[in-house]
């Protein structure tokens, strides 16, 4: 089957180097006003302590201008924030906070206006050992039966590169986690895996995953992400680098990735990918980058209202770039 762009919107939140030099790992969030609220971490350098996350709100087709959100105290980086609409209308925003990635903790914080204004972020998990908890980088889900799943993984001492789901009852307020995905090996040795994107049908609930090895890998589960079957090789390309998914309502599923395929590979292009048989075969329908070599297009978010899609994901770690595209 063929995808058909109808129509297709490309902008940029902010001008380059305008709120900060630095900026990556973006999440967007479209509500049913029409307005569209996108966050990311910015600051000198990824890592750096002076790093934030800051938010945006889109409305009548123009992004305000970004504002900082942090947590109190110790001046420490920031990471991958996540948005999420609950279901009394409120946005909860998840962020990473602290230095080395090995001793990241969660922090969510609420917004009650549409994303203009959010709470003081506090510790999601307090006193959690295990490596941080929650969405990791890409959105949560919500499942049939009720709860909601969130794509997690640890990059911790004790865990390296290896992932799991939060599962929430009471709509991202509090999680229990899943086991961990059986790892794999290849060429002898352990693949690294973090960051899934998911989805479910009505075989069960599905993760694609970035690895180490070159590939995109895909799990799943049958009992609503509290256990994975073991992790193994799809055909699609992947340089190391985030990725994300969405499933539309006529149960086809939207891939944004790299199509590349190396550890640590160029993030260009940037493209995106249409299955219409569950997820088992993805063919692709539209560049949003076409330009090859060593740049920068990374770490999407994607989402959709209908058939349009919302996406996100950085330009050259200087600006943030959102689309729309209309599909049918």
């Amino acid at each position: 089957m063929k995808t058909n762009v109808i129509n297709s919107i490309r902008e940029e939140i902010f001008p380059i180097d305008e709120v900060t030099e630095n900026c990556h790992a973006s999440t967007v969030l479209p509500l049913e006003d029409g307005t569209v609220v996108a966050a990311w971490f910015g600051g000198t350098k990824e890592g750096n302590d002076d790093v934030k996350i800051y938010v945006s709100v889109r409305e009548n087709g123009e992004w305000a201008k970004p504002y900082p959100i942090h947590v109190d105290g110790k001046e420490l980086p920031h990471w991958n924030p996540v948005l999420y609409l609950r279901k009394d209308g409120s946005i909860c925003l998840y962020f990473k906070y602290g230095k080395p990635i090995t001793k990241w903790r969660t922090y969510s914080c609420v917004s009650r206006d549409g994303g203009r204004f959010f709470t003081k972020p506090e510790e999601l998990v307090p006193g959690e050992k295990e490596g941080a908890r929650g969405p990791v980088k890409n959105k949560q889900i919500h499942l049939s039966n009720g709860t909601v799943l969130a794509p997690t993984s640890t990059e911790s001492k004790y865990f390296p590169w290896k992932c799991f789901t939060d599962i929430s009852e009471d709509d991202g307020r509090t999680y229990k986690r899943s086991k961990f995905v059986p790892g794999v090996r290849k060429n002898g040795k352990g693949v690294k895996m973090i960051q899934p994107t998911l989805w479910e049908d009505s075989t069960g609930v599905h993760m694609l995953i970035r690895s180490n090895a070159g590939k995109i890998y895909k799990s799943d589960s049958t009992d609503f992400g509290m256990t994975w079957c073991k992790a193994y090789e799809t055909p699609y390309p992947n340089p190391n680098s985030g990725i994300d998914l969405v499933k539309l309502k006529d149960n086809t599923v939207v891939l944004c990735m790299n199509p590349v395929g190396a550890d640590w590979g160029n993030r260009a292009p940037l493209v995106l990918m249409r299955s219409f048989d569950g997820g088992n075969t993805f063919e692709e329908f539209f560049k949003l980058e076409d330009i090859k070599g060593d740049y920068e297009f990374s770490y999407p978010a994607i989402t959709a209202v209908g058939k349009t899609l919302h996406i996100t994901y950085t330009h050259e770690r200087k600006t943030i770039i959102y689309w729309q595209v209309e599909i049918e």
